[in-house]
C-alpha cells in the first residue's frame, strides 16, 4: 500500500510506505482530504484522469487561495488498484489522521465502508456511483452520492431513449441489451432495469462482463449479434469501455443505438473503436474542455509550475474534468461547514453537515470559475443525500464529444420510492443498523 503527499509536504515528502503511515505530522491548522486512487491495474485508464483532476483542483485551491476559507489542505493519494480490500486498507490509513471526507471511487470499496462510516464519524462521498439506496439520508446519514444515483441514470437514458422512439410505450415487444461489469457496479441498476422491462413490455438481454474478459469480449458481442437488441445500455469502466466499443463496431451495431453511463463516456473509451466509433452515446453531467476560467487557473497554478501528473493532451478531457467536478463537491461542503460552525478547521463531523445542506446554484458554478459546468445542485437534504440532479447526452463525432441533448432529468417519481424500499430493505438486512441520531441543518 502507498500513500502520497501532493499538497503541504512540511509533514512527508514523496511516497509513503505503509509503515510510516502511524505518525505522520500534519499542521494542526489544516483540512485533511484523502483521495483514494487507482493509478494502476486495469481501470488505470479512467483512474489516471479521475486522480488527476480531483488532485489539481484542490491543489489549485492551495496555491491560488491559500486553501479555503485561510486553511490549507492536506492532500494525499492512496492507491488501491480499484481492489476493495486495497480500498478499505487504504481507509483504515487515513482513518486515523482524520480525514473530512472519503472518496471510495469504487462501488466495491464503497460498499465496504458504508457500514464504518457512521462509527468512524467520517462521511463518504460516492458521487454518482455506489449504493443507490444510500441517498435516503434517513437510513445513511454519513453516505453521500450527487449529483444523481445509478436508477436516476438509468432512468434518463430511457427518457432519451423514449424521445427517440416516440415514447416509452413504443418500447413494447423491442429488446433491450444491457453489457456491464460483472461486479456490484454493473449490478446496482438491474432491479430498476427489470422494473422498466415489465412496466414498459420489453424484453432484456443480460451481457456480464467479468472483471477477466473485459480486453477479450467477443462472446458476449457474438451474442448481440445473434439477439439484435434494439438498444444496448453499457455500464462499462476501466479497459471494459474501449473493448466494448470497438467489438460493437466489429458487429456493425448502430453506434447511436449504444447509450453509455456516464462512466464509460471518457475520450479513450470512443477512441477504441476508431473512426467507426462515431455516434456512441453516453451520459455525463459535467463540462468538456479546458474553456473555464477555474481551468485556466489550474493550468496557470499547478499543471504549468509542475506540480501536476496531467499531460497537455488530457488536460480538459471529460473525466479529468470528473475529477474536477468531484472535488468542487468536497471544496463547497468544507466552505458550508465553515459556514454552518464558523470553525476554520473543520472536522469530518462538520463537512457531513456541510453535505447535507449542499447548494450549488447556476451562480455559484459561475462564481467558482466554471459557469455551465454542471446542472445546480439543490435538494440535497436531511433526508436526500443525492437531489436526483439531470445529466445531458454527449455523442463522440469521430474525434470528440458533443452535446447532443439539453438536461434530462431523471424519473424521480419513479426512482425515489425503489430507493426508499431499497434502504430499507438494505437495513433490515444488516442489523444491527444505528437509528440516525444527528440533528438536521436547513440549506441556506
Amino acid at each position: 500500500m502507498r500513500l502520497r503527499h501532493v499538497a503541504i509536504g512540511a509533514a512527508v515528502a514523496g511516497l509513503l510506505g505503509s509503515a510510516a503511515l502511524t505518525a505522520p505530522a500534519i499542521a494542526q491548522e489544516s483540512i485533511y482530504v484523502p483521495l483514494l486512487t487507482y493509478r494502476t491495474g486495469p481501470f488505470a485508464g479512467s483512474g489516471i484522469p479521475i486522480a488527476n483532476g480531483m488532485k489539481d483542483y484542490l491543489e489549485m485551491l492551495n496555491e491560488r487561495d491559500g486553501g479555503i476559507g485561510g486553511v490549507k489542505l492536506v492532500i494525499e493519494e492512496c492507491e488501491t488498484g480499484y481492489d476493495t480490500k486495497r480500498g478499505v486498507e487504504c481507509y483504515e490509513q487515513v482513518k486515523a489522521k482524520k480525514p473530512v471526507v472519503v472518496n471510495p471511487y469504487s462501488t466495491g470499496i464503497t460498499l465496504s465502508l458504508i457500514p464504518k462510516a457512521a462509527v468512524d464519524k467520517i462521511p463518504i462521498l460516492s458521487m454518482a456511483y455506489g449504493l443507490s439506496a444510500s441517498a435516503v439520508g434517513d437510513e445513511f446519514p454519513w453516505i453521500f452520492n450527487p449529483p444523481a444515483t445509478y436508477w436516476d441514470g438509468l432512468s434518463m437514458i430511457f427518457r432519451y431513449i423514449g424521445g427517440k422512439e416516440g415514447g416509452l410505450d413504443k418500447l413494447k415487444g423491442k429488446t433491450i441489451g444491457y453489457i456491464f461489469f460483472d461486479g456490484g457496479y454493473g449490478r446496482e441498476p438491474i432491479p430498476l432495469l427489470e422494473q422498466f422491462a415489465k412496466d414498459y413490455g420489453f424484453n432484456v438481454k443480460l451481457y456480464p462482463v467479468p472483471a477477466s474478459e473485459m480486453q477479450n469480449q467477443s462472446a458476449q458481442w457474438l451474442n448481440v449479434r445473434r439477439d439484435k437488441p434494439d438498444w444496448m445500455i453499457m455500464w462499462g469502466w476501466g479497459a471494459m469501455n474501449p473493448t466494448a466499443v470497438r467489438e460493437a463496431t466489429r458487429i456493425n451495431y448502430p453506434m447511436d443505438k449504444f447509450v453509455g453511463i456516464w462512466w464509460s463516456g471518457g475520450e479513450d473509451d470512443a477512441r477504441g473503436g476508431g473512426e467507426a466509433a462515431k455516434g456512441y452515446l453516453t451520459l455525463n453531467f459535467n463540462g468538456v474542455g479546458a474553456n473555464y476560467p477555474a481551468l485556466q487557473d489550474i493550468k496557470k497554478h499547478v499543471v504549468d509550475k509542475g506540480k501536476s501528473q496531467v499531460t497537455a493532451d488530457k488536460f480538459g478531457e471529460n473525466l479529468y474534468n470528473r475529477g474536477v467536478y468531484n472535488s468542487v463537491l468536497i471544496a463547497e461542503a468544507i466552505r458550508n461547514a465553515q459556514k454552518l460552525t464558523g470553525k476554520k478547521a473543520v472536522t469530518g463531523e462538520d463537512v457531513r453537515r456541510g453535505f447535507e445542506t449542499l447548494n450549488i446554484s447556476e451562480a455559484r458554478w459561475k462564481e467558482i470559475g466554471l459557469p455551465d459546468f454542471g446542472a445546480p445542485i439543490t435538494g440535497v437534504s436531511c433526508t436526500d443525500h443525492n437531489g436526483h440532479h439531470a445529466a445531458y447526452m454527449q455523442q463522440w463525432d469521430g474525434s470528440k464529444w458533443v452535446k447532443v441533448s439539453d438536461w434530462i432529468p431523471p424519473m424521480k417519481e419513479r426512482v425515489r420510492p425503489l430507493l426508499e424500499a431499497a434502504a430499507k430493505d438494505y437495513v433490515s438486512k444488516n442489523q444491527p443498523w444505528p437509528k440516525r441520531t444527528e440533528p438536521c441543518d436547513k440549506a441556506s
